[in-house]
């Protein structure tokens, strides 16, 4: 029993340093073989400890959830969505208190509030908040979780409230194997704990932050900073940023969180402001449904639901058709939304969306929304088609894995899309080019291939629309400075598959000339750090295509030259191999990789054991996680635009 107490102590704080910490001190190997070993003693001596984490394993299935009171009642917040009437809480904070009183600032996570109890220092049970008075058990569902103790030193009856979440990045690598992806990490987090399976629960990875104190038979009545300090003292998970504010510093604290919360990774939906004293805290009291000392600020939905109309099918320069859906205009973080995407027909099948359906809709920053899922289906609703034929050229289609592809090469769409791209900014750089100049190119013209752009004249494009002597001149110029562009913009113009902005420069750097890297084996692709196997074999199936050796042929016979310049940048991300995640509110991913290469950093495509530096957006997924892993500096947007002023 002695190594039975002495293994539970080590893996209990093993579990600590990872789950609460996220500071492990310990490999997974090590941590699994001394569970292993606890798992036999407990075999051999019929006793499992309270506090041994071999019961945070998901058990049977429940048939039903128990009722149960909570010692104290688990009041909702009074919600505020704009600055205006954040402003009047405080003024009634100030005329309580008879000055600026102390507010603590926190994040308004958007997931399953729980309410865990405690007696003699031990667990006992785990509730939803249901109506405040009245919750549902789901203890079995939380000993799945491992971001709280079973085991504490306060040893009076205590009740703790946190919020139960599902992180982004764990949501995004679940849904890539899920038979049905879940809609997002609100629904996911509920459902994970309101399951009658533990077992689905654990699958989920939910965590649990914790911010509140509800009841303590011992003691005196805390303050929000002391509740804060004593959840972290007894070992429950609590989210790092908090803030003690004053009057209009409460203001600047939530204009930070709105700022931060596109670099976490957790869905968030707001603040919430406490006052702190719990004198003042008894002199504003409560009403029948919130208390007056406390307020949540809400941030502008990201979700909403509309009634999808019709679906399109698109076809881009690779082949592959993607789905797009019609919509009923919505607001949505202040635009007008009418349109989104839905990646592919499996995800049409696995999120059950039909025409004349309710979905969720969800938008993210300038990027075109994406659909959840559906909502409600209808009378009227009818299942999506799945295409037979190309809907622009009527070629036969190729399906590989979920995608469509048109094998048409000579699809309209698919070169109007190719050209546009070899154009553009991060390829070939021709200015005043764009996808309509493209279709009257293709149009008109009979344009083709990239080598065609190179034999237009003033005389030719003066019959398009639009073109007059100085639109012509200015394009002609950009077409023939684009001759002498770098070979990783080449490589990344003429759209080698699998291979983006990064990966071209990587191949770049690695053969320095084009002829060396079209004799390239796939093992030598394969030993660089970022091309794997699947990529490397697009390479060499690439530069052994006939009609794109021809194409390339007829490119460097018209002058095309593109050429590896070694050059050695000094700046502020100076030895820095950068991977970027998520995305950027201020700037394109393009753009802040342009920025950070032009300060002496490398960047990565993903993040490996050499990566120095993550910058993490918004919705920032499994790249965070690895990084958070390895140990890599991580850092938000703001400090990352911070860094390029430097």
């Amino acid at each position: 029993m002695d190594r039975q107490r002495e293994i539970t102590e080590i893996l209990n704080r093993w579990a600590y340093e990872y789950y609460v910490l996220d500071a492990p001190t310990v490999s997974d190997k090590e941590y699994d073989a001394l569970y292993d070993e606890l798992v036999a003693l407990e075999k051999a001596s019929g006793v499992v400890l309270d506090e041994s984490p071999t019961r945070r394993v998901g058990g049977e299935p429940v048939k039903g959830f128990a009722r149960h009171t909570h010692i104290a009642r688990l009041y909702s917040l009074d919600k505020s969505v704009t600055k205006e009437q954040l402003t009047s809480f405080l003024t009634k904070v100030e005329k309580a208190s008879g000055g600026e009183a102390e507010c603590t600032v926190e994040y308004k996570f958007d997931g399953l509030t729980v309410c865990l109890t405690y007696e003699g220092g031990k667990f006992v049970r785990a509730t939803t908040r249901g109506n405040g008075v009245v919750g549902e058990d789901v203890t079995a569902q939380a000993l799945t979780v491992k971001s709280f103790p079973l085991k504490i030193a306060y040893t009076g009856t205590l009740e703790v409230r946190g919020e139960a979440v599902m992180r982004l990045s764990v949501l995004e690598a679940y849904n890539q194997n899920a038979a049905e992806p879940l809609k997002n990490a609100r629904n996911a987090a509920a459902g994970a704990i309101r399951n009658l399976d533990p077992a689905v629960t654990a699958k989920r990875k939910i965590d649990v932050y914790f911010y509140d104190v509800n009841y303590a038979s011992e003691g005196k009545e805390l303050s929000q900073v002391e509740a804060h300090e004593f959840l972290k003292r007894e070992g429950f998970k609590v989210f790092p940023y908090f803030k003690v504010c004053k009057g209009t510093e409460v203001l600047d604290a939530i204009d930070e969180i709105e700022r931060e919360r596109k670099t976490i990774d957790v869905l968030t939906d707001g603040a919430v402001i406490k006052v702190n004293d719990p004198k003042v805290r008894d002199l504003m009291g409560f009403t029948d449904k919130f208390p007056r000392w406390a307020m949540a600020y809400k941030f502008e939905a990201e979700e909403v639901t509309t009634t999808l109309k019709e679906v399109i099918w698109q076809v881009g320069r690779t082949g592959k058709l993607t789905p797009l859906a019609l919509l009923d205009p919505v607001e949505l973080g202040g635009a007008t939304v009418s349109r989104a995407t839905l990646n592919n027909y499996g995800d049409i099948l696995r999120k059950d969306v039909k025409v004349g359906s309710r979905v969720l809709v969800r938008r993210s920053n300038e990027v075109i929304p994406e659909i959840l899922g559906a909502t409600e289906h209808t009378e009227n609703s009818k299942e999506i088609e799945k295409p037979v034929v190309c809907p622009a050229c009527g070629g036969a289609l190729k399906e590989v894995g979920a995608h469509l592809f048109c094998e048409n090469t000579a699809c309209k769409p698919r070169i109007i899309a190719k050209l546009d791209h070899y154009a553009s900014k991060n390829a070939m750089d021709i200015d005043g080019f764009s996808e309509s100049a493209a279709e009257q190119l293709v149009e008109k013209l009979g344009v083709k291939n990239f080598s065609d752009l190179y034999d237009l004249t003033e005389e030719r494009l003066a019959t398009l629309d639009g073109f007059k002597e100085k639109k012509i001149h200015n394009l002609l110029r950009e077409i023939e400075k684009s001759k002498g562009k770098n070979l990783d913009e080449f490589l990344y113009a003429i759209g080698v598959g699998g291979v983006g902005r990064v990966a071209a420069k990587d191949l770049a750097t690695r053969f320095k000339s084009l002829e060396k890297l079209r004799e390239a084996s796939v093992e030598e692709l394969t030993e660089m750090e970022n091309i794997g196997e699947i990529t490397a074999a697009s390479i060499q199936g690439y530069f052994a295509d006939g009609e794109n050796i021809a194409e390339i042929e007829r490119l460097l016979e018209k002058g095309v030259a593109p050429v590896y310049e070694e050059s050695v940048k000094e700046g502020s991300f100076s030895g820095e191999l950068v991977v970027l995640t998520g995305t950027l509110s201020g700037m394109k991913r393009s753009e802040a990789q342009k920025l950070i290469e032009e300060r002496g950093g490398i960047c990565q495509s993903a993040v490996t054991a050499k990566t120095t530096l993550v910058v993490a957006g918004e919705a920032a997924g499994s790249k965070l996680e690895k990084a958070q892993k390895l140990g890599v500096k991580v850092i938000g947007e703001e400090e990352f635009t911070a860094l390029l002023t430097k």
